[in-house]
This record gives C-alpha cells, sequence and structure tokens, in this order.
C-alpha cells in the first residue's frame, strides 16, 4: 500500500501547500533531511482555525487544530518529495500551543498532529517532539507546528 492509498483510506485529501507568509521558503531539503517551516491550521474551507488554549478552547479543540497543522505539513512532504513514499522516517516536531499561562495540555494538543503521522507512516511516523506554550502566534491562530524528516532518493 502506498502512502496517498493509505490516506484515501484515512479520508484525508491534502490541500495545496501553503505558501510562505513572509520572506522564507516553505521548505529546505538538505543532507536527507527536508526541514519544514511553521504550518498553521487551515480548515477546510480555507479559514484559520484560531483561538487561546485555555481561554476560548479546551484541548480537543487544540487536538484538531494540531491535526490540520500535520495535514499541512504533509502537503509540504509532498511538495517537497513529489510522493510521500519518500519519506522514510519523521524525525521531529516542534508544537507551538497558544496557551494560557495556566493550560498545561500542550502534549495532549500536540497528540493531534503526532497520532495522524503515526496513522499514516506507521512506525517511521514515530518521532522525537516538544510541545511548548507561548501566548500568541501569527494570525491568531491556536497551533503552529514545523518539521525535520528523512527522506530516501529512490524508490
Amino acid at each position: 500500500m502506498t502512502i496517498e492509498d493509505r490516506l484515501r483510506e484515512l479520508g484525508i485529501d491534502l490541500p495545496q501547500p501553503a505558501a510562505p507568509a513572509a520572506n522564507y521558503v516553505p521548505f529546505v531539503l538538505e543532507n536527507g533531511l527536508l526541514h519544514i517551516a511553521g504550518q498553521i491550521p487551515f480548515q477546510p474551507d480555507g479559514s484559520l482555525f484560531k483561538g487561546r488554549l485555555g481561554e476560548d478552547l479546551d484541548a480537543e479543540a487544540g487536538k484538531a487544530a494540531a491535526r490540520l497543522c500535520a495535514i499541512g505539513l504533509l502537503a509540504q512532504m509532498k511538495a517537497a518529495l513529489g510522493t510521500l513514499d519518500r519519506v522514510s522516517r519523521v524525525v521531529k516536531l516542534g508544537v507551538f500551543v497558544s496557551s494560557t499561562g495556566d493550560f498545561t495540555a500542550q502534549p495532549e494538543v500536540a497528540n493531534g498532529a503526532s497520532d495522524l503521522m503515526v496513522a499514516v507512516f506507521g512506525d517511521k511516523g514515530r518521532h522525537a517532539r516538544s510541545a511548548v506554550g507561548v501566548p500568541v502566534l501569527p494570525r491568531g491562530v491556536a497551533v503552529e507546528i514545523d518539521a525535520i524528516v528523512a527522506y530516501s532518493d529512490g524508490f
């Protein structure tokens, strides 16, 4: 089964990869590693998933936002590599959660992305991770996630 088949099985349609919002590139391929710039949560209608955890969103909503960020990461992986079948390992996710000072469930929010990577790639989707609470994120979004992915040149 290809990764594209797995996505269909999971009911996931990849969106067009998000264009950079400022002076940076969406990804860099270097020495067998794909570094993906932070992805923010675009909903299927194109709107942003905004809010702050512990203020107007709970952990379940944050988890849904993280999953949307992970779908954006998958779209960038495909754009960079041509096919998701070239992914040999999801190495690390950096998860930033817009949250109040007393919100401490950042790891549970981050699971929205981590769970999807494992569902899509199996053991190759298991990764190291940071889950950090921050007071505000660009455009007022709830979550932003960047990634480092190992890839193969051959098929």
